[in-house]
């Protein structure tokens, strides 16, 4: 276990990770230093033949670029990918929003979720203030083997999700929403409130927690392990 990390000096990377949960380890990319992300990339591309890095900016990505050409970045959910080959995604997994503010947000989840092998449907700005639209998506629901949930304002989406599907739902509470949503803490308590059974929740913002559980979940519908390697060639 000591051998399985690589001391850079200002991180120890977790070298061991895939081999221990099925997934390798991911760079939070905000607040690092240039050269520090540089080397991060570097090594665990080395050692994984991918990386994947969220909450990056731009500027990030172009620094990544220059000693990694290949990486791509999305603008919407702030995500940088340097892919290896091309995955087979397997499963299901339905990421939806309230509304086209939550995108960003649900974009980290699903982008986080097709990175590590899982089939994503989006099924966007379907929010309970036009409850039809959602209705309207209930067989796309129903196909998933765990339903993604992601609103601010008053996070309600969650519940009625809950209330429509057998599978789990992750409810996801976003910052958007005005002054009495607090950053998101009302979307936040709603959702842990839900009287709707089977639902989660992870942090405000935290698409890519949800994408990351999603698809433990998605894995074990499909292969009844977390470790394997979700259809990779």
């Amino acid at each position: 276990m000591k051998d399985s990390f690589c001391d850079l000096g200002f991180a120890k990377l977790d070298m061991g990770r895939k081999e221990r949960t099925g997934f390798s380890e991911v760079v939070f990319c905000q607040g690092k230093d240039d050269k520090f992300l540089k080397d991060i990339f570097a090594r665990l591309f080395e050692a994984n033949g991918e990386v994947l890095g969220t909450r990056a900016t731009r500027n990030q990505f172009e620094i990544v670029k220059e000693i990694l050409p290949q990486a791509a970045y999305d603008s919407v959910s702030k995500i940088i990918k340097v892919q290896g080959e091309k995955k087979n995604l397997i499963g299901n997994i339905a990421v939806c929003t309230a509304g086209t503010a939550d995108i960003p947000v649900a974009e980290e989840a699903a982008q986080t979720a097709e990175f590590f092998g899982s089939r994503v449907e989006r099924i966007f700005d379907v929010g309970v203030a036009g409850i039809h639209r959602l209705l309207s998506q209930t067989e796309k629901l129903e196909k998933a083997n765990v339903v993604v949930a992601v609103a601010g304002m008053e996070g309600a989406l969650a519940s009625v999700v809950g209330g429509l599907v057998s599978v789990p739902v992750i409810a996801v509470p976003t910052s958007v929403g005005y002054g009495a949503n607090l950053g998101g803490l009302s979307s936040l308590l709603s959702m842990i409130n839900s009287c709707a059974n089977g639902i989660s929740v992870v942090n405000i913002d935290n698409g890519y927690g949800a994408g990351y559980i999603a698809t433990q979940i998605n894995r074990l519908a499909v292969f009844g392990s977390v470790k394997n390697q979700a259809g990779e060639k």
